[in-house]
């Protein structure tokens, strides 16, 4: 690690906006789990350069189970015995169009 605290390789995350504003900064190993973010992230878009993709039709609350999904299917990714994941039942349809939205 370097000298200066907070200092980390700004390449190995991604910043996600949702519409409401709220930032999350992920790994880029994680949010490449999506198909779609992978793809944004891996062409000659803005968003491969700057490592931040605004979400306008993902607010907060719904980006954080996002990304708490896109952290256990990493996890389990090669696991058979996989503990089932919570989705509180007033976020399924939402989450259910958003991760057809991001191919996960």
């Amino acid at each position: 690690m370097s000298d200066e605290e907070g200092d980390f390789d700004k390449e190995e995350f991604v910043t996600l906006i949702s519409s409401d504003g709220f930032k999350f900064i992920i790994s880029k190993e994680i949010a490449e789990v999506s198909g779609t973010l992978r793809n944004m992230l891996g062409t000659s878009f803005q968003e491969a350069e700057s490592n931040r993709i605004t979400l306008h039709e993902i607010d907060g609350v719904l980006m954080e189970k996002i990304i708490q999904y896109l952290h256990y299917n990493f996890q389990y990714k090669d696991q058979v015995d996989v503990p089932e994941f919570d989705i509180p039942t007033e976020m399924a349809l939402e989450l259910l169009v958003a991760a057809d939205f991001l191919d996960v």
